[in-house]
């Protein structure tokens, strides 16, 4: 199909034809990433800004090593120096921005849920979500999806479990949207204050013990403890958790002999996995970052061609 789409705001939005044809262009980007080839020119002579309002390392260096790769001119937003830091709003600070002339696509990164909607409605340029509040984070599970494929050559019919703190996750609910509209069961495994039964409603199983899940998937996508969103602790103890949730080789022995690991980063080794799981025969998680890369390179790419079509 035709990418007709301006922004990428979130995979609730998008239908699995949509979020496919992204798949199908990133996965054309990945020998191109595997090999460092020489810059393209798909954003040549557009300009990328990168609106970081919260700490990032991997998602920030993956875009910029995109748009870079794309030919685009790049743009960095110190938030810590910016007008914001005074108290000037978020769409003051875009129209501020845009107001300067030639920006076409605003990568933005925000706490808050719904910031890159409020963002797309306010100013001009295309508007791709890198992660809003506990909302979603869609070019995450793109690549995770990508990941998915790309190793079982289908998503369709797979069994994932998805672990961890899902309660303040916008990874899990990007990947919970994509792997439900391209035909994947879909289970959260945690305790029940970072697992609530009411994901139910949006299509997911709810488990709260590993054990019994992980001889029935064939993909387990492991997430931290986000204790920066925490506001009290939802367990007795991280060593407890870990031993009821975390993944360790021997824990692995209960899964299929072709389950596939992932996992989102940053990881915290011997918490929610171990470092020989983490690093071991059944991890992907190189893999999703070297596909991030080719994601956000797909999703640049297309919300530009959708923009010259309006």
């Amino acid at each position: 199909m035709e990418w007709t789409q301006k922004h990428l705001l979130g995979l609730e939005d998008y239908s699995a034809a949509e979020i496919t044809c992204v798949l199908d262009v990133a996965d054309d980007f990945r020998p191109l990433v595997a090999r460092n080839d020489a810059p393209r020119d798909d954003l040549s002579g557009k300009a990328v800004i990168n609106l970081f309002f919260e700490p990032s390392t991997r998602t920030r260096t993956s875009f910029e090593l995109a748009e870079r790769r794309l030919g685009a001119t790049v743009i960095h937003f110190d938030v810590a120096v910016s007008s914001t830091s005074k108290g000037e709003t978020l769409v003051d600070t875009a129209r501020n921005i845009e107001a300067m002339g030639g920006i076409d696509i605003a990568v933005m990164r925000h706490g808050a849920s719904g910031a890159p909607q409020l963002l797309a409605r306010s100013i001009s340029a295309s508007i791709v979500n890198a992660g809003d509040g506990q909302r979603e984070h869609p070019t995450q599970g793109l690549l995770d999806l990508l990941t998915i494929r790309q190793h079982r050559g289908r998503i369709a019919g797979l069994h994932v479990a998805i672990v961890g703190d899902i309660a303040h996750s916008r990874v899990a609910r990007s990947n919970l949207y994509g792997l439900l509209k391209l035909g994947a069961e879909v289970t959260f495994v945690g305790p029940t204050t970072l697992v609530p039964g009411a994901f139910r409603k949006l299509g997911a199983q709810v488990a709260h013990n590993l054990d019994d899940v992980l001889p029935h998937v064939d993909v387990i996508n492991m997430l931290r403890i986000q204790t920066e969103r925490l506001e009290e602790q939802p367990f007795p103890s991280i060593r407890e958790y870990s031993r009821l949730f975390g993944l360790d080789a021997q824990r692995l022995q209960r899964a299929k002999p072709d389950v596939l690991v992932l996992h989102p980063g940053p990881i915290n080794r011997g918490v929610e996995i171990t470092p020989d799981v983490a690093d071991g025969c059944r991890s992907v998680i190189l893999d999703q970052v070297t596909n991030g890369v080719a994601v956000r390179m797909a999703v640049l790419s297309l919300v530009a061609q959708a923009r010259k079509s309006l």
